[in-house]
């Protein structure tokens, strides 16, 4: 985002000058409504937005890493509970689960995909109750599969280990919104789900924001009193809640730009075209995006074991790019020796942290950028051959 890049990685002011005129008229109207707090613009855009997912209840909260949070607490989730999730994900879906009370267990990621392996979560829940019988860890309760870059997770696989080990699904959306699996959409296949409009994500508020979604009427209950310190009657807590909280201003900007948001997914996957189209032949590992599967291209993220070096050339040239993300969460300082690993390990995730990056994507990009990301690839390629 950085203004010294001719091709920025990502330009969430684009996003705001494409829509300028309406989203000036929507901040203006929700200032002079009066009401900053949840009050007619969050009321609605929670209704646009189940409607946009075929949901029955959103809720909107202060953010992403908030909207995980409430959702597991919303399923009862908490202290002396184990939570089965990847380590290759922003350490938000993490720090969300900890922030509940619960442990996560991390498990290794697809190779192809680059989310949660299904062989995987079921390894780690076999070995999970073969070692519980010896100690007295926590129970399992949930599996949090993580929608990553735009790409759906293999929710029928999940959903059908969640159903035979009665275990609560979770979806972290932060970065799916669009993605669907056979015309059914990232946030639909759990019980409960999480969303961020962090500015840039595919639906991106000028600020923070997140909403949870579900179809159960109870789960969306207790996740609305949550939000608010457990109230069912105003000042009155029923239970120990928080307080995370879409504003008027971010939520009438989101109904703005929820109008214009399966435009702009079609942008993502056009341009996602232009890139694989144009490094075909490059000695890199491009995305993928299977025939039953609708890519929301969050991310165009490619794969090197010469990462650094091409990034430090795109730099070089003026070009930004981002790596989502640089370190494993089971290996930072904070997580380190601490989490629980599944069985197997993480190799694959290991391995993909060091070969990643994320080239510039975004709906407003030019051509002329894409271009420039294109050709400058192909120059570095026979370099690094030398």
């Amino acid at each position: 985002m950085s203004a010294s890049f001719l091709v920025p990685a990502a330009d969430p002011k684009a996003g705001y000058l494409s829509h300028k005129e309406e989203i000036d008229q929507a901040i203006l109207r929700a200032l002079e409504a009066g009401t900053y707090i949840l009050g007619n613009e969050v009321a609605a855009f929670e209704k646009e937005f189940a409607d946009y997912l075929g949901v029955g209840s959103a809720i909107g909260v202060g953010n992403g890493t908030d909207a995980l949070h409430l959702a597991l607490r919303a399923c009862n989730i908490g202290r002396g509970d184990i939570v089965i999730t990847v380590s290759h994900t922003a350490v938000a879906t993490v720090a969300a689960i900890e922030l509940a009370g619960a442990r996560p267990l991390l498990v290794d990621i697809d190779s192809a995909s680059l989310t949660i392996d299904p062989q995987r979560v079921e390894d780690a829940i076999r070995q999970y109750q073969e070692s519980r019988e010896k100690s007295d860890g926590g129970r399992l309760k949930a599996i949090v599969p993580v929608h990553l870059y735009g790409q759906s997770c293999d929710m029928a696989s999940i959903a059908d280990i969640a159903k035979r080990h009665d275990l609560t699904i979770i979806e972290d959306c932060a970065q799916s919104l669009g993605a669907a699996t056979d015309g059914r959409t990232t946030g639909t296949w759990g019980d409960i789900a999480s969303f961020s409009f962090y500015p840039t994500k595919n639906l991106g508020a000028l600020g923070d924001g997140g909403a949870v979604v579900t179809n159960d009427a109870a789960l969306a209950t207790k996740a609305r009193e949550l939000r608010e310190y457990g109230w069912r009657q105003r000042y009155i807590s029923e239970a120990r809640g928080m307080n995370t909280r879409l504003d008027e201003l971010q939520a009438a900007i989101l109904r703005i730009k929820l109008r214009y948001l399966d435009e702009e997914n079609s942008q993502r996957r056009r341009i996602a075209r232009q890139y694989s189209n144009a490094l075909s032949t490059a000695d890199l590992i491009l995305p993928v995006s299977r025939d039953h599967e609708t890519h929301a291209y969050h991310q165009y993220v490619v794969r090197s074991k010469l990462r650094d070096d091409l990034r430090a050339f795109l730099k070089t040239n003026s070009v930004g790019t981002l790596i989502h993300y640089p370190v494993p969460v089971h290996l930072q300082p904070a997580y380190h020796s601490r989490v629980m690993i599944g069985y197997g390990g993480l190799e694959n995730t290991e391995r993909v942290c060091q070969e990643i990056l994320s080239l510039p994507i975004y709906p407003q990009i030019s051509e002329g950028h894409i271009r420039i990301v294109t050709d400058l690839i192909s120059r570095w390629q026979p370099q690094t051959q030398v």
